[in-house]
């Protein structure tokens, strides 16, 4: 084991994937270390009402957030792994897309909103957190460290946009500001952010003003990612919706107290989500299937127990940690957490079963499975918010991720394959059982 341990200390590859992961796993320590404190902060400092109209605003823009990405994020770092030499027409491209995807997602809010019974206010807070998406264009810069393995310097743009939104919204509570102002410093956020990017993209030596727009080349990328926009429309509306329906047929109390119990078990998203970025390079660069299938089955079982192990640390200490920071006024969180935080279980599936339709090029399966979980969720939430309030949504929440990434394997031959690295992803075990009788062969 330690001749072992010294060979990967002197193989270039794994130290170079090895610090990525590094970079990528101390930046979302910080962020969730700063960004919960100061989060829990401005949540004690709204109450669980106006923080519900906060998280609300957020969810509802969430429905549509999808559109502006346009799927291509998992494309565009696909195709400049396998030819960096297209880097500035892929980079262009994608830029462009995303920018006026952004401005399609203000018009769908401004007719989207006539279907609502938001007040003016309300719909205020709306428009303010979905101009943000206009600068999440140049998050295009990101993947492109990606595709390189060089995530240090996306670190150093999440850092300094943190800080900064991090003291602002400190300042604001200081001076017992309004909850806009609390929205506006999203808005800022994002363009800081997008301004880091930049930055250090021009930093190495590279150039925003070489990126071109290709027609032939955006058809292509669109065809490739429209399965991976729905899909994540169907995602995103999913994750959201449960808010949007306690917000509707509860109140912005409920939605408080529920957003919280979210924050806190979606914090642990992080984990399994750094390990499949910094492990996806890998996979999408080998061409034997086998092989793939072999690689993926460590990365199944590193990715599902790291984040069971989450599960069980959150069991231990959410509670406590819920009443000492969150205060008695957000009690109600605490069994809701309880129920959600076994979605990080599920999640972790999700991203490493990601990594493989991205190998096998079977992102169009993702838009029935994504609808499937959609219509799974609503039902649920439909059926058991009336009885049980809150803690119905969270149920609801936690059997629509089963369904979407167990059960719906079983209906989807495609899917069966990939179905048994999940059980090995689960139950280790497994993996033992099969090599043992290899062998024996």
């Amino acid at each position: 084991m330690f001749l072992k341990l010294k060979s990967l200390k002197n193989h270039q590859g794994f130290i170079k994937y090895f610090k990525n992961t590094s970079w990528l796993f101390f930046e979302k320590i910080l962020r969730m270390v700063i960004g919960l404190f100061v989060g829990i902060w401005v949540a004690r400092y709204l109450g669980p009402e106006q923080f519900g109209l906060l998280s609300y605003s957020q969810s509802f823009v969430g429905l549509f957030i999808a559109i502006s990405m346009l799927g291509l994020d998992g494309i565009i770092i696909r195709e400049l792994i396998k030819d960096e030499n297209r880097r500035d027409e892929l980079l262009g491209t994608a830029f462009w897309l995303k920018f006026f995807g952004a401005f399609l997602v203000l018009v769908i809010l401004a007719i989207a909103i006539h279907f609502t019974s938001n007040d003016t206010y309300t719909n205020i807070l709306v428009f303010i957190i979905a101009s943000a998406t206009i600068f999440q264009s140049f998050n295009v810069v990101d993947l492109y460290f990606q595709s390189k393995v060089l995530s240090k310097f996306v670190v150093y743009a999440n850092i300094i946009s943190l800080f900064i939104s991090s003291v602002i919204k400190v300042l604001l509570i200081l001076n017992e500001a309004s909850l806009i102002s609390f929205v506006w410093v999203i808005l800022f956020d994002s363009f800081i952010l997008a301004c880091g990017f930049i930055y250090f993209y021009i930093k190495n030596n590279l150039s925003l003003f070489k990126w071109r727009f290709d027609k032939t080349v955006a058809i292509d990328l669109l065809k490739d990612s429209w399965p991976l926009l729905l899909s994540a429309l169907f995602a995103t509306a999913y994750m959201k919706i449960d808010q949007i329906m306690i917000h509707n047929m509860l109140d912005s109390y409920s939605v408080g107290i529920y957003s919280v119990a979210v924050r806190m078990t979606e914090l642990f998203y992080f984990i399994p989500l750094i390990l499949k970025n910094s492990l996806q390079p890998i996979i999408l660069k080998l061409k034997d299937k086998e092989v793939i299938r072999e690689k993926l089955s460590y990365i199944f079982i590193l990715i599902i127990w790291t984040s069971l192990f989450c599960v069980f640390v959150f069991i231990l200490g959410g509670e406590w940690f819920i009443l000492k920071f969150f205060g008695e006024q957000y009690i109600d969180s605490v069994p809701i957490s309880m129920i959600l935080i076994w979605t990080n279980v599920f999640v972790a599936i999700a991203f490493s079963f990601s990594i493989w339709l991205l190998s096998e090029n079977l992102q169009k399966k993702t838009i029935y499975m994504g609808l499937f979980g959609l219509i799974s969720n609503i039902v649920g939430n439909i059926i058991l918010i009336p009885i049980y309030g809150v803690y119905g949504a969270a149920v609801a929440t936690l059997i629509g991720h089963f369904f979407t990434y167990i059960i719906y394997d079983i209906f989807d031959k495609d899917f069966r394959k990939i179905f048994i690295l999940k059980v090995i992803g689960l139950f280790p075990v497994v993996l033992l059982i099969k090599r043992k009788k290899k062998n024996e062969l």
